[in-house]
C-alpha cells in the first residue's frame, strides 16, 4: 500500500505536474504569439482604413479647392450653367459624393449637382458655422441625412474675396454607404467602427464591436476621428489542435522519464535486497561459525595431535606423505573457520594509525619468494612519504597477501606483478597489477559473492573477506580485468588524521 502510494505521488510529481506545467507554458506562449499576430493584423487593418479615409477626405478637399479656384477665375453667377455642369461631371466621376453645392454668403444655393440642399437648414449645421467662423475647411463631427434619407458626412469650404470676407461657401457631402462598401470590400470579416472626437459612433462595418472586446484604435490625420478595429478572440481549441503533436510528445517524454525512474528504483531496490540477502547470508554463516568454531577446533586439535603422534610412530615415506596431507587439510579447515569468523558480525578490532609502507615492506620478502615459485617478476613502486592508515596490521597483511596470491596463481606461465603504493586525493591507494589470464566480464560481478570461486580448491571466501576487512577500515576495494591481459585490484583507504 505504501509503495503504491509512493508510485502514485511519483507519477503525479514526475509525469502529470511537469506535463501540465510544460503544456501551460506552451499554450501561454502560443497564446501570446496569437495575440501578437492579432494585434499586428488589427493594426494593419486600422492603418488600411485610416489611409483610405484620409485619401477620401483629402481628395474631397482638393476637389473643393479646385471648385474654389474656378469660382475665383469666373464671373460666378453669370456662368452658373457652366459651373453646374462642372459639378455634375465631378459627381459622375466620383461616386463617393452625395452632392456638391455652391452657396452665397447668406447660404442660398447658387449652383449644385441637385436642389436637395435648398430643403436643408445648412447654415445651422455646426461644421458650417465653424467653417464660417474659422474661414477654413471644416468636416462635420457626425453623420447627417439628406432629404432623400441618404447618410452623408458634410464638408464645408469658404471662398474668400480679396478683403478676406466670405464670398461663397462650397458644400460637399461624402456618401457613408459608399465608404462603408469600400471598407467591407477591403476587410469583409472584421468588425470596424469609426468614432468622432467625442467618442460617438459614426459608422460600423459588419457586426457592432462588443463592449468588453479588445480593440486597436488609430487616429486619422485629416480629421479628429479614430478607426477602431475589434481583435478576434483567441481560440484555445485551435491552439490546442495545432500543437497537439507537441503536447503528445511532452506527455510521452514525461511518462518515459517516469518509467525510467521506476526502473531505476526497482533496480536499486533489487540491489538493496541482494545486498541485504548477502549480508544476511554472511551473518548467518558467521554466526554459525562463531557458535561452532570452538566445537570444530577442539576435535581438530585432538586430531592434529594424534596425527603428529602417528607420524612419529610411522616413519615410512609413504605414511609421512599421507600424514602431511592430513596436516595440510587440518590447517585448511582452521583457515576456513577463521574466515567464517571474519564474515560474521564485526568484532572489536584493535585498530591504530599504521604506516602502510611498513606493512608492504614487511610483506615484500614473502611476496617475492612466492613469486619466484611461479616464475613471476615483482615490481614495487612505494611512495617516499609516510602514509598513515587507521587499521589492524595483521588483517591488512591478510588482505594484501590474499590479493597477491590470487595474482600469482593467475600467472602460471610467468609474468609481472606490480604493487604501487601512493597518495591519491588525500587517500591512500594500493594497486596490484598482474599480467595473468584475466577474468571474463560475466564473472567479474560475481567475484565478491560468498562461495563463488573459479578455482577447483577455492572456498569463494577470500575476496569476500578482503572486502569485509577493507570496509571495516572505511575503505573500498575495486577490481577490473581484461582477458589474456591481466587484472588490476585497487584498494582505497582514508589517510589517518593522527599524523
Amino acid at each position: 500500500m505504501m509503495m503504491s502510494l509512493k508510485k502514485i505521488l511519483l507519477y503525479i510529481t514526475v509525469a502529470i505536474l511537469p506535463f501540465l506545467l510544460a503544456a501551460g507554458i506552451l499554450i501561454n506562449n502560443k497564446q501570446k504569439e496569437e495575440i501578437g499576430l492579432h494585434d499586428k493584423n488589427a493594426f494593419r487593418i486600422a492603418s488600411t482604413h485610416q489611409r483610405q479615409w484620409d485619401t477620401y477626405i483629402n481628395k474631397t478637399i482638393n476637389a473643393l479647392d479646385t471648385v474654389s479656384i474656378l469660382l475665383e477665375s469666373s464671373s460666378g453667377i453669370n456662368e452658373k450653367d457652366k459651373t453646374e455642369l462642372f459639378l455634375k461631371k465631378l459627381l459622375l466621376q466620383e461616386q463617393m459624393y452625395g452632392g456638391i453645392y455652391i452657396l452665397d454668403s447668406a447660404g442660398n444655393r447658387i449652383a449644385g449637382t441637385d436642389r436637395k440642399i435648398e430643403e436643408m437648414a445648412i447654415t445651422q449645421e455646426e461644421y458650417v458655422k465653424t467653417s464660417i467662423y474659422t474661414k477654413d475647411t471644416t468636416v462635420s463631427n457626425k453623420t447627417e441625412y439628406l432629404v432623400n434619407g441618404q447618410k452623408v458626412i458634410g464638408i464645408a469650404k469658404p471662398v474668400l474675396d480679396d478683403d478676406k470676407h466670405i464670398e461663397n461657401m462650397i458644400i460637399a457631402f461624402l456618401r457613408v454607404d459608399y465608404l462603408t462598401n469600400i471598407m467591407e470590400m477591403l476587410t469583409p470579416k472584421d468588425n470596424i467602427s469609426i468614432i468622432n472626437e467625442d467618442a460617438e459612433l459614426i459608422l460600423n462595418i459588419n457586426e457592432p464591436i462588443k463592449q468588453n472586446s479588445t480593440t486597436i484604435e488609430l487616429p486619422m490625420d485629416s480629421l479628429p476621428w479614430k478607426v477602431v478595429v475589434e481583435q478576434k478572440d483567441i481560440n484555445i481549441q485551435k491552439i490546442l489542435y495545432k500543437n497537439a503533436l507537441l503536447l503528445f510528445i511532452f506527455l510521452v517524454c514525461f511518462h518515459l522519464l517516469y518509467f525510467v525512474i521506476i526502473l531505476y528504483m526497482h533496480k536499486k531496490q533489487a540491489e538493496q535486497e541482494n545486498k541485504e540477502n548477502e549480508l544476511q547470508k554472511l551473518e548467518l554463516v558467521g554466526n554459525m561459525a562463531a557458535s561452532s568454531a570452538h566445537e570444530i577446533r577442539n576435535p581438530l586439535t585432538g586430531i592434529k595431535g594424534l596425527v603428529q603422534l602417528l607420524g612419529e610412530k610411522h616413519t615410512e615415506k609413504e605414511d609421512q606423505f599421507y600424514f602431511s596431507i592430513i596436516q595440510k587439510e587440518i590447517a585448511r579447515i582452521n583457515e576456513i573457520v577463521s574466515q567464517f569468523l571474519i564474515l560474521g558480525k564485526p568484532t572489536e578490532q584493535k585498530k591504530q594509525p599504521i604506516d602502510i609502507k611498513t606493512i608492504v615492506t614487511e610483506l615484500k620478502p614473502l611476496i617475492v619468494s612466492e613469486a619466484n615459485l611461479f616464475n613471476v617478476e615483482c615490481h614495487f613502486e612505494i611512495a617516499k612519504k609516510k602514509l598513515l592508515v587507521y587499521c589492524n596490521a595483521d588483517q591488512m597483511k591478510q588482505v594484501i597477501l590474499n590479493i597477491t596470491k590470487n595474482a600469482l596463481e593467475a600467472m602460471e606461465n610467468g609474468g609481472t606483478l606490480t604493487i604501487k603504493l601512493k597518495e591519491l586525493n588525500n587517500r591512500v591507494s594500493i594497486t596490484v597489477y598482474d599480467t595473468g589470464i584475466g577474468i571474463p566480464e560475466k564473472e567479474l560481478k560475481k567475484l565478491f559473492e560468498p562461495f563463488y570461486t573459479s578455482k577447483n580448491s577455492g572456498t569463494g571466501l577470500g575476496l569476500v573477506v578482503c572486502r569485509r576487512i577493507i570496509q571495516s577500515f572505511d575503505g573500498e576495494i575495486y577490481l577490473s580485468s581484461v582477458e589474456n591481459k591481466g587484472t588490476k585490484v585497487d584498494i582505497i583507504l582514508p589517510i589517518s588524521a593522527n599524523l
